[in-house]
């Protein structure tokens, strides 16, 4: 399905991502001066599918945020032409639906990469120095002591060794750790420059004192972190997650965090998001929690913006935009 676009009238650019005309004012401004209007997510959340069934429906653009777009919402969108995810993950994007409705998908690959490369490295130092529970207990008048363990020295292990953990490993050559990867399709090349062994999913597992989880979220990789894949992972370590929520059974997570398994976590998303604060991995104090925020900077904010809104002005102007899915 091809669908006919009409520059002769102004176009509405739906923007389901926060904070847009605070974080992303050049964006807005360069689709309004290419005769877009912007309506913009009045929620501060990602939006449900009865609150998007009041905008899609004029609506030929849509800077994605973390919503669900699916089949449901397409057939109610007769005039969307393209979908420009704000972000890197499309898991919320049923891509092959919407090809088959004409509207194209694209991302913003590697523009979010060193402020989730930064945020992985933070959490990494977090959990093993428990800074989260010092911050917590200094501000409640008490003078705790907790004995951490150190960096340097430990083999760090990357689950996926695209653009993000490419970045994280940049930035950990600096801590003396030996570095081991595993990637489905590995960058030789790039392992090389990196001094990163690339091994498989099982050496990244039984051998690394710090697990960094950066693999895709597809249906195969849906709980790759499960009850016998934390059971691989050497006693004691370190599990970081700043990927995708779906990538890692929860219950296992718990149950090794619970057990001692493992020393702590770090995680910034969840299996279900936004998360419940019934949640049983927060009652625990071997892990840190953030609200998946590894993108969240002025500087993301700013390039994606640019980003995702030219890719919908090329779409509007008949180009190829870059990120295509």
């Amino acid at each position: 399905m091809i669908k006919e676009i009409d520059m002769t009238r102004k176009m509405k650019v739906l923007v389901t991502a926060t904070n847009y005309s605070t974080l992303c004012a050049e964006a807005k401004k360069l689709l309004e001066s290419n005769n877009c209007e912007v309506i913009e997510n009045p929620f501060g959340r990602p939006m449900t599918f009865d609150e998007l069934k009041g905008y899609v429906p004029n609506a030929d653009a849509v800077v994605v945020g973390v919503d669900t777009w699916d089949e449901s919402v397409f057939r109610i969108a007769p005039n969307l032409k393209v979908l420009s995810r704000f972000g890197v993950g499309v898991d919320n994007i049923d891509i092959e639906k919407a090809r088959e409705f004409g509207i194209k998908v694209t991302n913003a690959a590697g523009r979010n990469a060193n402020a989730v490369a930064e945020l992985t490295i933070g959490l990494v130092l977090s959990a093993m120095r428990g800074i989260h529970t010092l911050h917590q207990s200094t501000q409640q008048g008490r003078w705790d002591r907790f004995v951490g363990d150190e960096l340097i020295g430990r083999k760090v292990g990357l689950l996926g060794f695209g653009c993000i953990a490419q970045k994280v490993a940049r930035k950990l050559s600096g801590f003396d750790v030996d570095i081991i990867a595993f990637d489905k399709y590995p960058n030789l090349k790039a392992a090389q420059e990196l001094d990163v062994s690339m091994v498989t999913w099982e050496e990244v597992l039984e051998q690394s004192d710090v697990v960094c989880m950066l693999l895709p979220s597809l249906k195969e990789t849906r709980h790759f972190m499960n009850e016998k894949t934390f059971a691989l992972m050497k006693d004691k370590a370190y599990f970081i997650n700043t990927a995708r929520g779906a990538l890692v059974d929860e219950k296992a997570l718990y149950a090794s965090l619970q057990s001692g398994k493992l020393s702590a976590a770090a995680i910034d998303v969840y299996e279900s998001e936004p998360t419940s604060a019934e949640n049983p991995l927060f009652k625990l104090a071997n892990i840190v929690t953030t609200p998946h925020t590894a993108a969240e900077t002025y500087e993301t904010y700013h390039e994606i913006g640019l980003f995702t809104a030219q890719a919908i002005l090329d779409v509007f102007s008949g180009k190829t935009p870059n990120n295509l899915l």
